[in-house]
This record gives C-alpha cells, sequence and structure tokens, in this order.
C-alpha cells in the first residue's frame, strides 16, 4: 500500500470542526464547527468553503432532501435551508443533566437519524434515535460522550463510540425494526489514552477512527485488529467521511479547541480541514425521510 499522506484543502482554522458529511447530489462536502455555530459547505472542485450561521450550538448534519439538512443543535432537532438559510425547530429534548448537548448523529439505512449526546457528568449521556413517524427512541444510556457511529456493510453490525472511556463498541442490528443488542468492545484504545472521535465505515467493513490527541487515524478490521495509522499534522483530528466521485477519497476535520497559545503556535493548521486519496472506497450515506 502506498503511504497515505494528508492534504490540507481548507485553512479553516475552526474552533471545534465535526461531522463531515458528503453529499454525493452536488459533490459537495458538508461539515461544522460546533461552538461557532456554523455549517460549512465545501466545493473540492473549486476550493471555496461557505457557512451557515444556525444561531446555536450544532453537533451533527445529515442530509434531508436536496436543498435542506437535518441539525442536531444543543438540545433540538431542525432543518436547514440551504437556498434561503432559514432553521426550522421541529422537536425539542429536556436532558436528564444540564450540562448536556447533542453530538455525533448519523442515518441508517431505513432514514432513522441516530443523535448521542456529550455530558459533563459521566454516564449521563445517551444514545437516541428520531425516526420519520416523529417516535423519539432512548437506545443507549451510560454514555458520557456519544460519538463516532456507524454500520457494517451488511447492516449487521452497529458500532457507537464512547470517547471518554476510549472504546468503540460493537452491537448486534436488526434493521427493519432499529433495534440494537449483545454490546462489545471492539476497540479500546485506553492503554495509549487516546480518544476515538468520528468514525467512518468503508466498503470493506474497516472503521476508520479520528484520534482526539493522538495525532492520526486509525483504522481497523471488522474484528477491531488495527490495519494502518495515517499521521496527521494536527493533534485533535475529530472526524471521517467518504467523499469524491468514487468515494475513495477520506475528508478529516479537525480542532483547536483546548490547545494553548503556545500550542497553536506550533501547530498552525489546528482546525483546518484535510483529505486523503485512497486506495479504500466508502459507502454512500443515508438521508432522513421525514413522513
Amino acid at each position: 500500500m502506498t503511504q497515505l499522506l494528508a492534504k490540507n484543502v481548507l485553512p479553516a482554522r475552526a474552533r471545534l470542526g465535526e461531522g463531515p458529511l458528503w453529499d454525493e447530489e452536488k459533490q459537495l462536502l458538508f461539515w461544522v464547527d460546533i461552538y461557532n455555530h456554523r455549517v460549512h459547505q465545501f466545493d473540492p472542485a473549486t476550493g471555496q468553503d461557505r457557512f451557515f450561521d444556525v444561531g446555536d450550538v450544532v453537533g451533527a448534519i445529515q442530509k434531508a432532501g436536496s436543498d435542506r439538512l437535518l441539525l442536531a443543535l444543543s438540545n433540538t432537532l431542525a432543518f436547514l435551508n440551504l437556498k434561503t438559510g432559514e432553521v426550522t425547530p421541529f422537536y425539542q429534548v429536556e436532558f436528564p443533566d444540564p450540562n448536556t448537548r447533542f453530538n455525533d448523529g448519523k442515518c441508517d439505512s431505513q432514514g432513522r437519524f441516530w443523535i448521542g449526546s456529550i455530558s459533563e457528568a459521566p454516564g449521563q449521556a445517551i444514545l437516541y434515535r428520531y425516526d420519520p413517524d416523529g417516535q423519539f427512541h432512548i437506545i443507549e444510556t451510560g454514555l458520557t460522550i456519544s460519538n463516532g457511529l456507524g454500520w457494517s456493510p451488511d447492516r449487521s453490525t452497529f458500532y457507537l463510540t464512547d470517547s471518554a472511556q476510549h472504546k468503540i463498541y460493537a452491537y448486534n442490528f436488526e434493521e427493519a425494526s432499529g433495534n440494537i443488542s449483545d454490546r462489545r468492545v471492539l476497540i479500546d484504545l485506553s492503554a495509549e489514552g487516546v480518544e476515538p472521535d468520528g468514525l467512518a465505515i468503508d466498503s470493506q467493513g474497516n472503521i476508520w477512527s479520528a484520534l482526539w490527541n493522538g495525532w492520526c487515524v486509525a483504522c481497523f478490521n471488522p474484528a477491531g485488529a488495527e490495519i494502518l495509522r495515517v499521521k496527521m499534522p494536527v493533534q485533535r483530528p475529530t472526524s471521517v467521511t467518504f467523499g469524491g466521485k468514487n468515494l475513495t477519497e477520506i475528508y478529516i476535520t479537525s480542532a483547536s479547541i483546548g490547545l494553548s497559545q503556545k500550542e497553536i503556535q506550533k501547530e498552525i493548521n489546528a482546525g483546518d480541514l484535510f483529505c486523503l486519496s485512497t486506495e479504500f472506497s466508502g459507502m454512500p450515506s443515508h438521508q432522513f425521510f421525514d413522513s
């Protein structure tokens, strides 16, 4: 395999870049800067980036039609009209702990939106599922930083990250019902002290995880064994997604938040957007279908 190198494609200097989402229809990359309340739209063909100020912390985004995104704001689900920039809230959640907000989220093959929370109180974060018919479900409890999630190519396995526990879990997944069961630890990075963050699954079932404080993106096979690591010029890569015409490029967001001024001066690319050209191919993302 050729050496994978991360290319800086956008000097964004984000505080907390996250949630990259590839739009196959428009060949655009959407991503968020959580604490700057921004949803970005990046065009790789031109290098141009524009953003929408959505007026609140924004943890995750998913497509919900050709010109609309589903947003997970601090404690509210909303739609963003990409033509007008209008934000329309439609569902609000009361978290059990006040120092909690929505975090990473994705849609499954049935158009259901899975969204986790992050809590300052250990064990108080929750994984939720919002269905197209408007039902809102609690799926998993006892988490602290519900993070990177995804599904195996055959849709029989669901993956969920708890960054504070340094672990990526695997579950049995029933596609029709949306139920998960039999949680087990697939990847445990607690010995290193790095935190697995956002993840993506490729077409071979490998798990690509951005390692917060790890200066790298790691790839694991479906059994949880590490295949490779891609060194990054930033300490805090945050999330990954496959994009490009053949879904063979990996876009990587990063963060500058929490770094000292001295660290930022040394690490001038913190918060930027990166891209890897790979021999691996990703899977198309799913979108939300509201009834």
